[in-house]
């Protein structure tokens, strides 16, 4: 392989806003009353379901944080992540980065003393700051209103929250933190061989320092059965580390708009470059106003385990 060249890019200084009451954040709240406890996880994924989204995961995280440090923050607690493959197929043909955001992820999660449920996801501006699409793309606007369809199936009598974040986020950060590489042929390989060797090692690597693999999307598949011929490779990843998230989530349950996070691995046809990328922990700390060192600490640590070992398994 070549050396690395690894690539941070930086936010757009300004987007357009979405027309939710959380128009400026990147993340929005979405909750309702569940007094009655009609409203479960399976009611959600049923309902997202529905409207045509694709489920890949809705893991329960109160099992792993009661087995590995004997407790929990609410009585649900769940991350949850889905995608649209028709409106992934037209977005990656001009915009591969949408890898970021397939799956895309959410929190759902229960207000024990209100006796309410609620989902963090993230805005139209979200999407569009994190992936770099713009805010006005028809198909980037169609995800995001298909995902407040989507809500408000799901969350009946509900309504997003009012927050109250300061909107750092809108400032130059760091949005993604990206790779590029070359697979090397040699007499007799295969490329999907060498993309499976690669990611074999790459789980290898990170699940002993503590890294879970919660879901997987073999995207090119999809976008071949839907007349989208464009990439050699492109896989997708929803990636955690179980205590940043326990430990973030306490405070800021809504950050799994941000957790699992996505990883991606393409490469286009007729091009040699393979492209890997993931979001930066900087979306989570900026998009919820994070200052804890509670919070903090488990992050940054997090984003710098993940770069050191895809960066050496790229030189």
């Amino acid at each position: 392989m070549k050396k690395l060249l690894l690539l941070v890019s930086t936010l757009l200084c300004f987007l357009v806003a979405d027309a939710s009451a959380s128009a400026k954040s990147d993340i929005r709240i979405y909750t309702a009353p569940n007094a009655d406890a009609k409203i479960t996880t399976a009611t959600i994924e049923a309902a997202f379901e529905g409207v045509g989204f694709s489920i890949d995961g809705n893991n329960n995280m109160n099992k792993p944080f009661s087995k590995r440090f004997g407790g929990t923050h609410y009585k649900t607690y769940h991350l949850f992540t889905v995608h649209q493959p028709d409106i992934v197929a037209k977005l990656v043909q001009k915009y591969p980065q949408i890898g970021l955001l397939t799956p895309l992820s959410m929190s759902i999660w229960s207000d024990d003393a209100k006796k309410t449920m609620k989902i963090s996801s993230l805005s139209l501006q979200g999407m569009a700051r994190m992936t770099q699409i713009p805010a006005n793309n028809k198909d980037l606007i169609a995800l995001a209103d298909l995902m407040t369809k989507a809500l408000a199936t799901a969350l009946p009598k509900g309504n997003f929250d009012t927050l109250n974040y300061k909107n750092t986020a809108t400032k130059d950060k760091q949005y993604a933190t990206t790779f590029e590489t070359e697979f090397e042929l040699e007499d007799g390989d295969e490329l999907e061989d060498l993309k499976d060797d690669f990611e074999a090692e790459f789980e290898g690597e990170l699940e002993p320092i503590g890294f879970l693999f919660p879901g997987f999307i073999g995207l090119k598949d999809e976008l071949e059965e839907r007349g989208v011929n464009d990439f050699d490779i492109y896989d997708t990843y929803s990636i955690c580390k179980l205590n940043v998230i326990y430990s973030v989530s306490k405070t800021h349950p809504e950050v799994g708009a941000f957790a699992p996070c996505t990883y991606y691995i393409y490469k286009k046809v007729g091009e040699k470059s393979v492209h890997m990328g993931f979001p930066a922990v900087e979306n989570w700390i900026t998009a919820n106003d994070i200052i804890d060192d509670a919070s903090l600490k488990p992050l940054i640590e997090a984003q710098k385990l993940l770069e050191e070992t895809i960066s050496e398994l790229v030189e």
